[in-house]
């Protein structure tokens, strides 16, 4: 697989359009900040590693819905992609209503506002609404 990252997030939208309660995908240090950016974003509940052996680490990611029964996540766009990286400066990141860029920065992987309010720049892994 050349991009883990974007299997993550497709798997969590094809999992919100058929209604499923939770997913699993495949255990990473990256895949669980970008689940805390979720978290904290609002647009999973909750998020749990599981497994022991470095073969079987799963992350199970337990999806929200909104009370119309549509799921939270609706729209991914891969913005960085492995054959060309996107970087933006702090004052370049900007916000659309209702949408979230997942930002990998010098002190981590953060959402866009998080980003602008600490001035840093980095790579825009996705956008999600």
């Amino acid at each position: 697989m050349t991009d883990p990252i974007a299997d993550m997030l497709i798997r969590i939208k094809n999992a919100g359009a058929v209604k499923k309660e939770t997913v699993a995908v495949p255990f990473s240090k990256v895949k669980n900040e970008i689940a805390k950016v979720l978290k904290q974003s609002g647009f999973i509940l909750d998020f749990e590693k599981r497994g022991r052996l470095v073969s079987s680490r799963k992350l199970e990611l337990k999806l929200k819905y909104l009370p119309s029964s549509f799921a939270a996540i609706s729209d991914v766009v891969r913005i960085s992609k492995p054959g060309r990286r996107i970087y933006l400066k702090h004052h370049e990141i900007f916000t659309k209503n209702g949408r979230l860029k997942i930002i990998s920065t010098s002190r981590g992987i953060m959402s866009d506002v998080e980003a602008r309010k600490l001035k840093l720049g980095g790579e825009v892994l996705c956008e999600i609404s």
